[in-house]
């Protein structure tokens, strides 16, 4: 292969071809540009060559010139495709954390939208003319719904604890059960930030068993706080034992120098276990039962944006907010806005309606069912060469959240004969939109649960578009 090298036409020819304006006109990008392009793409087929390979297929001048206008389309078309796209969730999975967990309502979306668009009363307080906080802006919406004194909102979650962490008991011994030492999606660990926050860590109990009295014993001069920790994403089940809320705040009250601080994880402000679905606590009861302090995530079980909502008594929120770190972990506009109109869904009673998250959670089989049926006779029609059946399955609600808790839902499986599932998955991945099913012995899933009616017509056509044969 090494003598077709001299066949390799030189970047100058490249140049002074039309298609080498015409590129640099059609995608935008200045002919500088176009030429790195060449002379990356005139690169890789060099090393292919001496390594004995020949993507080209055909030898020569005209071969290679022509192998390298398709390949620099190709990049360009890949570089001009928008990194952040929407997609179909079609896994039945609520929380979907690598499909971007929570869909936000159609009115946080909107508010969203105008207040970013232009300028905002983001730190300005409009009645006194003078510089404003952001800490302010939604405190009284969290204070209502969650019957704490103060609150405040970070970036994530994982920010609020390290927060707490680092600005009420770094140097200080911080109790916690070691069944309670999880370990969340992305390798967050609860041991490992608490190290980093400076907090030094007192592990009490057993996995599967923590008393009263193993806090108890723990308790010495240096004790700062004690820290219970919702364990979000897994269930230990069997011969178990942990300290409840109400029941661990009653014997802290004897420490005043001591806070009792609980991580939430998800966080629901909506009563599911009313609904039959899980046994996730209400962060208001939390609050109720004693806890000082309390986190929870913004974009799970909420149905917001990404945050953490940090709660609880006003003095210990007034010192994560005075604290430095406050403004490393501060949210933008756009936060404050989604997060409002998801705040006052919860307020007006209508969050089952206006929410999505909550929305596809409760979402009863019977309306599932019916919307797939629809989805079925239209496929049917238009694609009879494709099996379709409908089936019961049952969906997951993720995010870590209620890892037990399977919701009843009926599915679409897909199959094309001479196509594996995985074959036809990656179809339906690779369209545009994207199309995420699931796979099921050697069935292909779309779970209507996630799938909203906005979402059927798009869903509808891109499966016409990828499968319909030709007449």
């Amino acid at each position: 292969m090494k003598h077709l090298l001299r066949e390799l036409p030189p970047v100058h020819e490249f140049q002074q071809h039309p298609k080498f304006r015409h590129l640099s006109e059609q995608y935008g990008i200045p002919e500088e540009e176009v030429t790195g392009y060449i002379k990356s793409a005139l690169h890789e087929l060099r090393n292919a060559l001496l390594e004995g390979v020949n993507p080209a297929g055909e030898a020569g001048g005209q071969y290679f010139a022509e192998y390298i206008w398709r390949d620099i389309e190709k990049r360009l078309q890949c570089f001009q495709q928008e990194r952040l796209r929407p997609v179909i969730n079609a896994t039945g999975t609520v929380l979907h954390t690598n499909l971007g967990r929570a869909r936000l309502s159609a009115e946080a979306i909107r508010h969203m939208e105008q207040v970013s668009a232009g300028y905002s009363n983001l730190e300005y307080d409009i009645e006194s003319g003078n510089r404003g906080s952001r800490h302010d802006i939604l405190e009284d919406l969290l204070v209502k719904l969650t019957g704490a004194e103060a609150a405040m909102v970070v970036n994530n979650n994982a920010a609020a604890v390290f927060l707490v962490l680092r600005a009420l008991a770094k140097e200080k011994n911080v109790i916690v059960s070691r069944g309670q030492l999880v370990e969340i999606g992305g390798s967050f660990r609860v041991s490992s930030i608490m190290e980093e926050s400076g907090a030094n860590l007192v592990e009490v109990g057993t996995t599967n068993k923590t008393h009263l009295y193993d806090y108890q014993q723990a308790v010495d001069e240096e004790t700062r706080m004690v820290l219970k920790v919702h364990t979000s994403n897994f269930k230990t089940v069997g011969f178990t034992e942990s300290v409840g809320t109400k029941k661990l705040a009653e014997w802290k009250s004897r420490y005043p120098d001591i806070i009792f601080y609980e991580d939430l994880g998800s966080g629901a402000l909506y009563d599911f276990k009313a609904e039959g679905i899980g046994d996730e606590p209400i962060v208001r009861e939390v609050i109720k039962d004693g806890a000082d302090l309390v986190s929870f995530s913004g974009d799970k079980l909420l149905g917001g944006p990404q945050a953490g909502i940090i709660a609880g008594k006003r003095k210990f929120i007034q010192q994560l907010k005075k604290h430095q770190l406050a403004r490393v972990l501060r949210v933008d506009k756009m936060t404050f806005a989604g997060l409002e109109k998801t705040l006052r869904a919860y307020i007006t009673g209508t969050a089952a309606e206006q929410l999505p998250t909550v929305r596809d959670i409760v979402r009863s089989p019977e309306t599932i069912q019916k919307q797939a049926e629809t989805l079925i006779t239209r496929m049917t029609d238009e694609l009879p060469h494709l099996h379709f059946e409908l089936m019961e399955d049952v969906s997951q609600i993720g995010g870590g959240t209620m890892p037990a808790v399977e919701l009843p839902t009926y599915v679409v499986a897909i199959t094309l004969p001479g196509l594996t599932a995985q074959r036809l998955a990656d179809s339906l991945r690779l369209g545009n939109p994207a199309i995420i099913p699931r796979i099921k012995g050697e069935k292909v899933l779309l779970d209507l649960r996630t799938i909203s009616e906005d979402d059927m017509q798009t869903l509808y056509g891109q499966m016409v578009r990828l499968f319909k044969k030709e007449n």
